[in-house]
């Protein structure tokens, strides 16, 4: 009887790590899932210390929820969700920071690395910086109202970046709507994720580069973009003008700019969506519009979705178990194992 139990036993364990993989593994080949739970007995509070400092730092600059959720979209979309885009330049490699979409944009460094400094002193050389982002990114949502999800956990940190990557995979704000599907399909996400995940401009800004050619140039033909609201662009061109102020920020969504909510898909629908990649979802693509539609009049489902897309996000391309390694500091690789 008492080997009976034993077997059951062996074979309910088997089950749930199956289940687990199911739902959030990728199996590797080389011995790695990941699942929420990875942490648990190795470091169970890094949960906890990354929310604590997040909320630390969102509360002295709300912005910074923004910064950290978008982290995760730059990171993911070059080589998989690696923590690539935290590291520095050095002789033999140039940063992922150095390219089009991140160079003066992509901020929170220093938030990541004070979660780092954290997890160091508390479970030395055992929670990627990989975790870290999607981690952040999940407690920056919810911080600002958003949805919650679990987080499946066990990345590994890369030890290369790449800066071609990081120009070609990542969409650029004034491309088409089929551009914009292309990459998100290159990346395994469908049509689905691209609108849920767009929907993460409902907090954030954008600088006055980004969407110029909106308000002077939208064709080359020296007129604005006609799916613009012209209230709205005669708002903006207050502080856009024609020519400097290439800095100056502008709310990604007006209405609630720092709170998460789907108030971003009604102003689509208003034709108040600042860039050019948020208003092609209503503009250049009939299914995504309706979906644009279901999401502005359904906030739950807005947020269901959101999440399943954020662990889909999160899934992509992984380093597990002996592929990769855990940075000592977020911004370097390690020179030897400490």
């Amino acid at each position: 009887m008492d080997r009976l139990f034993a077997k059951l036993g062996l074979l309910v364990s088997f089950l749930a790590v199956s289940h687990l993989s199911c739902l959030y593994g990728l199996p590797t080949g080389t011995g790695g899932y990941l699942y929420p739970q990875f942490y648990d007995h190795s470091c169970p509070r890094a949960q906890e210390i990354v929310r604590s400092v997040v909320e630390r730092a969102v509360a002295k600059d709300p912005r910074m929820a923004a910064s950290l959720l978008r982290l995760q979209f730059h990171d993911c979309f070059v080589q998989g969700c690696d923590a690539s885009i935290l590291l520095d330049s050095t002789g033999t490699m140039a940063s992922e920071k150095r390219s089009n979409p991140n160079r003066d944009s992509v901020r929170g460094f220093e938030v990541i690395d004070e979660i780092k400094s954290a997890l160091e002193e508390a479970c030395p050389h055992t929670v990627s910086c990989a975790d870290i982002i999607v981690l952040a990114a999940r407690d920056s949502t919810v911080l600002t109202g958003g949805p919650s999800w679990e987080v499946p956990l066990g990345r590994r940190d890369s030890r290369e970046a790449s800066l071609s990557g990081s120009n070609n995979n990542i969409p650029a704000p004034n491309i088409t709507f089929q551009n914009i599907l292309s990459r998100f399909q290159q990346q395994g996400l469908d049509i689905v994720d691209l609108v849920a995940l767009s929907g993460s401009h409902t907090i954030g800004n954008a600088r006055c580069a980004t969407f110029r050619q909106r308000l002077y140039n939208q064709n080359g033909d020296g007129k604005p973009d006609f799916t613009l609201d012209k209230h709205y662009a005669s708002e903006l061109r207050r502080r856009c003008p024609p020519s400097g102020g290439d800095q100056n920020l502008f709310y990604l969504d007006y209405v609630s700019p720092v709170h998460f909510d789907n108030s971003y898909f009604k102003n689509l629908l208003a034709y108040k969506g600042l860039l050019n990649s948020d208003e092609v979802l209503v503009t250049q693509s009939q299914a995504s519009l309706e979906l644009v539609n279901k999401y502005a009049y359904n906030g739950e489902l807005f947020f269901e979705q959101f999440a399943k897309s954020m662990v889909k996000l999160a899934n992509l391309s992984p380093l597990t178990g002996p592929r990769g390694e855990v940075r000592k500091h977020c911004r370097k690789i390690n020179k030897a194992y400490y």
